[in-house]
């Protein structure tokens, strides 16, 4: 294994490439991103050397402008309005000396960046500073305004953290005789829940994915197993999160919490997501009267630490690990996660939660690599009997169950995760009352379903190209629809459950908690009502035990326990699930481009895990084993 150069070798090499009349200042890291200071950076942006240069280091190299050739922030916001067409919509304009950007938020941000970034170019050229522009949310977002003020708020901490970051990746290492590659289980192993990783080398320590178990409660069975003995948390180069679910993602702040004051890589949606969810669930955790399993304010703690990464980019993570997040096809924003390790001696790829189908929301997962050798893939429906129904034979059953249950007078509730499932469900609703397929009923949105989707509408981006194509070129946005309503507090909710007939997506989707259950209990008993389950339930939830038949529920009210009878409908659709079926998981991995020598089977139950193991081996004749908890296993 080579050594990694040293900053002070990048250095060199940076001022060897460089035209003189750059006029360079000053040369460092953020992160695994090379930025150079520069008094004339109008020479670095028009020529070919920085391109080269990166060639040549293997890096992405920003160009920031030199403090001294800022404009003033006044002439700065007068210039980019007088440079920028109306129609782009811009409602805020604001500046990070800290970074020298000026962050121009818009209705339309390709407006602002013009063709082949023409009119991006004029602004700086014309200002100084470095223009980032984003998108104003068609929905208004209180969690996309609180992350961008806080990332704007925090920016002096955030670059002391990336500067820091950018150290700890490009510290000298030594050449060594040997070389291994080591995953250690922690959680989410022949289960679903918890799910979380260790990958470590003889110089890198990574934690992929730091999940929670929601329906464990505050079982042992709840949080990942991280008190290994190879597990040190001081030690750690890196997090990466797949994507923002909390059996993915709820622990994470916990680290913090601990002491850990390194990188989280993820997608922008995903942090965003990852966001609002770890927020509301503490607010479960907090209303069923549990302990909080670390205090919020490592919530806002972590989001100084996320580096976000769009789907291709290939980033140093660690000395000898290189990082690309790929499209999954799950929610918004999910990654298949591909680690480049030891200078091309290895490559891994994790899944995450994959979905190897267009949906009516996301392309389907991707399936080419540069190279791979060992793939660890999820088996959520990886039972022989795991065939799931068709998306068309899925919306039909809930157009049926819909219209027989409007016709009776009665309400359908579906338990629904707030990301994902749900906006699924809003674009079928949607398209059937636009078609005439259903009559125009409310829709109400109640849990954190109408801040996630606000998200989805901050990042079109990430979406099909069906559905960008019916928002950007056609100006339908399904998402802004009259059906859809917010519910925002108790008083909002009553009126739902003594009102007309509707439909009503409630978060949390296994009744672990959140407004789903409270409808639940003032619903179950009026048969005239249907219950419909659209996505996973787990062991010990209580929507599995409403799944297998239980009809006499205890649920607490008032301090009080009390048994509620269920006596409306209870439907399972399976066809809306965000996670490929058995079919699916056997047609990716055949598809897959390369074919990897070694196959691990983990987020699914016991028997799940073990089947499509078995299955994939038959298949493709590749090493294949269903990894338990606390195993060990050497990929090289």
């Amino acid at each position: 294994m080579k050594t990694r150069d040293t900053l002070e070798e990048i250095k060199a090499t940076v001022k060897q490439h460089l035209p003189e009349d750059a006029q360079v200042t000053k040369i460092d890291l953020e992160g695994s991103e090379l930025v150079l200071h520069s008094k004339n950076p109008q020479v670095l942006t028009s020529d070919s050397s920085i391109r080269e240069l990166a060639k040549v280091l293997r890096k992405r190299i920003i160009v920031r402008p030199d403090e001294s050739v800022l404009k003033s922030e006044d002439y700065a916001r007068k210039k980019i309005l007088e440079v920028v067409p109306e129609e782009a919509g811009i409602k805020n304009i604001q500046f990070d000396k800290v970074f020298g950007e000026v962050i121009i938020e818009a209705v339309k941000p390709g407006v602002v960046i013009g063709k082949a970034g023409k009119t991006l170019n004029e602004i700086r050229n014309a200002v100084g500073w470095l223009p980032v522009v984003r998108r104003v949310p068609p929905i208004d977002s209180k969690i996309v305004k609180s992350i961008r003020h806080q990332l704007l708020a925090s920016s002096e901490k955030r670059k002391e953290i990336l500067s820091k970051i950018g150290r700890k990746i490009h510290r000298s290492v030594r050449e060594r005789d040997t070389y291994w590659v080591r995953i250690s289980a922690l959680g989410g192993f022949r289960e679903v829940g918890r799910t979380c990783m260790y990958l470590h080398t003889p110089e890198s320590r990574i934690l992929i994915d730091c999940g929670v178990n929601v329906a464990a409660g505050d079982s042992e069975k709840a949080y990942p197993m991280l008190n290994i003995p190879e597990f040190d948390l001081q030690q750690l180069d890196a997090v990466v999160v797949t994507h923002a679910h909390l059996d993915h993602c709820g622990f994470v702040p916990f680290l913090y919490y601990m002491g850990y004051e390194g990188p989280v890589y993820c997608t922008p949606a995903t942090r965003d997501l990852m966001f609002l969810l770890q927020w509301d669930y503490l607010d479960v955790v907090e209303r069923e009267g549990r302990s909080l399993p670390y205090p919020r304010k490592f919530i806002k703690e972590m989001l100084k630490y996320v580096i976000p990464l769009e789907y291709g980019d290939v980033t140093d993570i660690a000395p000898d690990v290189r990082l690309t997040l790929h499209n999954a096809g799950h929610i918004l924003g999910s990654s298949i996660a591909h680690f480049h390790i030891g200078d091309g001696l290895y490559n891994l790829a994790y899944t995450g939660d994959i979905k190897f189908e267009r949906s009516r929301l996301l392309e389907p997962a991707n399936f080419r690599f540069p190279r791979l050798e060992t793939l660890i893939i999820e088996s959520t429906y990886g039972g022989k009997k795991d065939i799931l129904p068709s998306r068309r034979k899925a919306e039909d059953e809930l157009i049926l169950i819909i219209r027989k249950t409007i016709e009776r007078k009665g309400k359908v509730l579906v338990p629904v995760f707030s990301v994902g499932r749900a906006q699924e469900l809003m674009l079928t609703l949607e398209d059937c009352v636009n078609n005439g397929v259903i009559e125009e009923i409310p829709v109400y949105l109640d849990g954190m379903i109408w801040e996630a989707t606000a998200i989805h509408t901050t990042y079109p981006e990430y979406l099909n190209r069906n559905l960008r194509a019916e928002i950007f070129h056609r100006g339908h946005n399904p998402f802004l629809n009259d059906i859809f309503r917010r519910v925002n507090g108790p008083s909002k909710r009553k009126e739902v459950i003594d009102g007309e007939p509707s439909v009503i997506l409630a978060t949390s989707g296994m009744l672990t908690g959140g407004p789903s259950v409270e409808y639940l209990r003032h619903l179950a008993e009026d048969e005239r009502n249907s219950l419909v389950f659209v996505g996973y339930q787990a062991e010990g939830s209580l929507g599995r035990r409403i799944q297998k038949g239980w009809k006499e529920i205890p649920m607490k009210e008032n301090g009080k326990t009390k048994v509620v009878t269920i006596n409306m409908e209870v439907h399972t659709i399976e066809g809306f699930s965000g996670h490929s079926d058995r079919n699916q998981l056997i047609n990716y991995v055949k598809r897959l481009n390369p074919k990897p020598e070694r196959i691990i089977t983990c987020h699914g139950e016991e028997s799940k895990c073990i089947e499509l193991a078995s299955s994939l081996y038959r298949s493709t004749h590749s090493e294949t084993r269903a990894v338990q908890n606390l195993e060990v296993f050497r990929v090289k």
